[in-house]
């Protein structure tokens, strides 16, 4: 009767010790931007001592794809349980995710002004995170990361600003050589990089200052070898994915330069599949940048 009244206790014991190792999820958060004119919803991880500490934590901002939103990397990509996963077993350290949501903005400023995420982003969104939350601000602390559009605003973000971001963690990023914009279909352009760069543009009329200024593989084929090497680059993307071509692309950019960065293609497409079975080592990537050897 002894064993048994133990083993209840024990069952009983097992959900509180669980909520007590949990890291706490806001869904829904807000900041409110004079930039834009308007307030900005973002979602929060925060690791499992976070209410119990007085320490500061690193952080990793991680943008979502297009059509998605600040939810969409706890919806369907569970970061919360892989993070508090990796961090129990010492994959990665504690650290405070950050997920904002961008709309159809591509993280960038538009052609015409009329959007101005990335001033957004950087003059008002940072600052407000790391004032509200026990974070360290300094650069060796902080990175980004994300998914098809977020992985081409993480890219974005680090190659325009290297001293703000240890490392960068693009997976499946939208990366678009010039033949690709050249020749994609007028209605996708319009509907997806047109409010952007400029409705209406076919063939190499596409071409214009606000895309090349906005080009991954352009930025880099401008900045030197020492500047691109500011950011430690993690870039994954799936064999079967539709944008392998830019990230293969990319890859060669950086190699020509000499540029450290960690480079996996595996098995997968352009789903939520890869996404949540990459995040995991990518966070780790990041988590590497965090420590000191």
């Amino acid at each position: 009767m002894k064993h048994y009244l133990l083993l209840f206790l024990a069952l009983c014991a097992a959900p509180v010790l669980y909520a007590q190792n949990s890291g706490k999820v806001i869904e829904q958060a807000t900041v409110s931007s004079a930039v834009l004119g308007r307030s900005v919803n973002y979602s929060v991880y925060l690791p499992a001592d976070y209410d119990h500490s007085e320490r500061s934590y690193p952080v990793v901002y991680l943008l979502h794809g297009y059509t998605d939103n600040n939810t969409g990397w706890l919806q369907f990509g569970e970061v919360n349980r892989y993070a508090e996963k990796a961090i129990a077993e010492g994959t990665i350290p504690p650290m405070i995710i950050i997920m904002p949501d961008a709309d159809s903005s591509w993280y960038i400023n538009s052609y015409d002004g009329k959007e101005k995420y990335e001033d957004f982003f950087i003059t008002e969104f940072i600052p407000a995170i790391e004032k509200t939350y026990r974070i360290k601000s300094e650069k060796s602390y902080r990175a980004v990361a994300g998914l098809s559009m977020g992985g081409y605003g993480t890219l974005i973000y680090a190659l325009k600003h290297p001293e703000l971001f240890a490392a960068a963690a693009p997976l499946s990023a939208a990366v678009f050589s010039d033949d690709e914009i050249v020749n994609m279909p007028d209605a996708q352009w319009d509907r997806m990089l047109g409010p952007l760069f400029g409705r209406g543009l076919k063939g190499k009329a596409r071409l214009n200052k606000a895309v090349a200024d906005n080009s991954i593989l352009a930025i880099v084929e401008k900045k030197s070898g020492a500047e691109l090497n500011k950011v430690r680059y993690w870039i994954d993307c799936g064999d079967d994915d539709f944008l392998s071509k830019g990230n293969s692309l990319l890859h060669i950019a950086l190699r020509s330069k000499l540029v450290a960065h960690e480079y996996r293609v595996r098995d997968g497409a352009h789903n939520w599949t890869y996404w949540r079975t990459g995040i995991t080592d990518a966070l780790e990537f990041i988590g590497d940048s965090f420590r000191r050897k």
